[in-house]
């Protein structure tokens, strides 16, 4: 029963069904498939954005102006990949640390006992007719994946 107790979650989809290669579900626990589907929205949330950021600044051009205007360091000066980690100053990777940190801490780590992992009540892209919602979360954990895969793969390739 526990091998089968995960098969209607959002997410499933042929051809592949249900798929669990390391049995991280065989014990059929719930709050641990919740928590980690929780984890998987957030992981694949952060990869399309990532993905996405990888990729426009090289079709649609950097943002004009100074990134620090101290240092005299243009947006045009930083490379795209894995090279902008070096070029980017010590008080911008803690602003954006201090940005990471607002983000995780106001949403909760908890959310995935209180209610539907990864639901914070921002409706705009989903939709109140649970059929279209539950197709359009489908996709979100779809494309989320293969975020997840296409930023890696930049990584590696860059």
């Amino acid at each position: 029963v526990a091998l089968t107790a995960f098969e209607n979650e959002l997410g499933v989809q042929a051809p592949v069904g249900f798929w669990d290669p390391v049995g991280f579900t065989a014990d059929g626990d719930v709050a641990a498939f919740k928590r980690r589907r929780s984890v998987e929205l957030k992981h694949g949330r952060i990869s399309m954005m990532a993905t996405m950021g990888y990729i426009t600044p090289e079709v649609t051009g950097k943002l004009p102006g100074f990134l620090s205007p101290s240092a005299g360091l243009k947006f045009a000066d930083i490379p795209n990949g894995l090279a902008a980690v070096s070029k980017v100053p010590v008080a911008g990777w803690a602003q954006i640390a201090a940005y990471f940190g607002f983000v995780e801490f106001s949403g909760g780590f908890d959310d995935y006992k209180t209610g539907t992992p990864g639901d914070y009540g921002f409706k705009v892209l989903t939709s109140s007719d649970p059929e279209e919602k539950t197709k359009k979360l489908s996709a979100e954990l779809a494309n989320g994946r293969l975020a997840m895969m296409a930023i890696i793969g930049m990584f590696f390739q860059d």
